[in-house]
């Protein structure tokens, strides 16, 4: 029997969700999503009360720090703790009373007073699984971490809203009123997994099996990294400079083929292009009737919508920032990143997602086995110190961080203790690590949970990613226990988790 996850609410009929599914069995694996939100309206309207802040965020952006920073050395550090576990490091207070922060983070202290940091993220799962933590997936484990395309997976955060959000738009006003020049899930910098080499592709910010036209719209950025610094993986080394840490004022970022026309292409011979392709399409309906052909048909409306505008194109191209708000940022790829996110969320992009990728070499980015001490200091927190800071700065300056949540998360944290490796390094640990929130809903300086003395292990309200999730969810104004429809038909709530009420503002 399918286990259907969800609230026991009560419908206006006095029928509980719950028991509307396994009352409802095939009959409802065949409902539209618009009857489903139909349903679930009236639950919401029989609620004696919906946690506040519902709906309070008008956009997301999304910063996933992938290979997991260690909590000791960010948002979490432990003073009291003997070396081999507090590591070489010190800590500083913050703008926010009892919150300190490592000392390599002098700028984003600056601005803790309007973050929430949530210390007890906990969860049983201690490898790369970007698809646990930005999906509803119940489970993962290494085989699917290294298979995009594996049938298991669920969609990815940006997919299902955009794919709610698209749902709700047709209802509305059809299909074509529905297709906008400006996406409504992107990602940057570049497409996840691309920039490295020495590992097969990683799973995660993937629409599965909404199918592939709710995937991210991807951005690569142009331009030139002008530091280095060395990083190995076994037997390769890696000495060219890193955008990461720093890359060249003329960095910006294009949607490959989907901003720009290729050679003599105007958009007179696109049109014309775009009326046969519409007379073809004519003599193929049976297509049109299928998922692939509505799938085809959404991507084509996307591309022709994006070619003819330029409000994409402007919002990426970073360098018509004044230079006082690009320095504000910081001069590396996630600061330009996280200034095209924001200039997104302003052009009508509903989540924009920022990844912290590898570049250059597997088991990098924020994956410090070993050399982790001198990567934290020299390559990693530098970036996020003034990247985080110059973004909640820059929204609060504009009056946008009350409707722009900001959420910083990873796939886990770091050990503990410290290991033999070369350099000293922090390993995989799933048991305890921390999370940032800010803005669009979410308390204006606040920590949540608690580690132990040694950082190791929970201490006091346990959050799993899921929580995350649903909390994101509820502040974009989507209920969590929303159904959606699997592959085969099967309805599936978005995520198992519970909005967590001590973070809302």
């Amino acid at each position: 029997m399918l286990r259907v996850l969800g609230s026991t609410r009560t419908v206006c009929d006095g029928l509980s969700r719950r028991e509307l599914l396994r009352v409802g069995g095939l009959g409802l694996a065949g409902a539209s999503l618009p009857q489903i939100l139909n349903w679930q309206a009236q639950s919401a309207a029989s609620d004696v009360a919906r946690p506040r802040s519902f709906g309070k965020a008008k956009g997301v952006i999304l910063i996933h720090l992938y290979g997991s920073p260690s909590q000791l050395e960010t948002v979490d550090p432990k003073p009291d703790a003997p070396v081999e576990i507090r590591g070489e490091f010190g800590c500083i207070p913050s703008s926010l009373p009892g919150c300190n922060v490592c000392e390599l983070f002098p700028n984003l202290a600056k601005v803790m007073d309007r973050t929430t940091v949530l210390r007890s993220m906990t969860h049983p799962y201690p490898l790369h699984g970007v698809a646990f933590a930005t999906t509803g997936v119940p489970v993962i484990d290494v085989a699917m971490e290294l298979s995009p395309r594996d049938p298991k997976h669920w969609p990815y955060f940006g997919s299902v809203v955009d794919y709610i959000e698209t749902q709700r738009q047709q209802a509305q006003a059809g299909r074509d009123q529905a297709v906008r020049s400006i996406p409504q899930n992107v990602a940057l910098p570049f497409p996840f997994s691309t920039r490295r080499v020495g590992e097969v592709p990683r799973a995660g910010p993937y629409a599965a099996f909404l199918g592939s036209e709710y995937n991210p719209v991807w951005t690569d950025f142009v331009g030139t990294a002008t530091k280095s610094h060395i990083k190995t993986l076994r037997d390769m080394t890696f000495t060219d400079n890193d955008p990461y840490i720093d890359c060249s004022d003329d960095t910006h970022f294009v949607v490959p083929s989907a901003t720009s026309l290729q050679g003599d292409m105007t958009l007179d011979r696109l049109d014309t292009r775009r009326t046969l392709v519409q007379q073809l399409e004519q003599q193929r309906r049976h297509l049109a009737a299928t998922e692939a052909g509505l799938s085809m048909d959404r991507y084509r409306s996307m591309t022709y919508a994006m070619l003819q505008s330029d409000s994409l194109r402007d919002a990426l191209d970073v360098r018509k920032e004044p230079h006082e708000s690009l320095d504000l940022y910081g001069s590396t790829l996630f600061g330009r990143s996280l200034v095209a996110a924001r200039r997104l969320i302003e052009a009508g992009t509903k989540v924009v997602s920022v990844f912290w990728d590898e570049y250059g070499l597997a088991g990098t980015a924020w994956d410090t086995h070993h050399d982790h001490f001198a990567r934290m200091k020299n390559e990693l927190c530098p970036g996020l110190d003034r990247g985080w800071y110059g973004l909640i700065t820059d929204l609060d300056r504009r009056g946008m961080l009350d409707d722009v949540l900001v959420v910083c998360t990873s796939e886990h944290g770091r050990t503990p203790s410290i290991n033999k490796a070369k350099g000293g390094g922090r390993d995989h640990w799933a048991r305890v690590y921390s999370t940032m929130m800010a803005g669009g809903g979410v308390k204006r300086g606040s920590v949540v949970g608690a580690s132990d003395k040694h950082g190791g292990d929970v201490a006091r309200d346990p959050i799993s990613p899921k929580d995350m999730l649903a909390t994101m969810y509820h502040l974009l104004g989507i209920d969590p226990h929303t159904w959606i429809q699997d592959a085969l038909g099967r309805p599936l709530p978005l995520v198992d988790g519970k909005v967590l009420s001590d973070v809302l503002a």
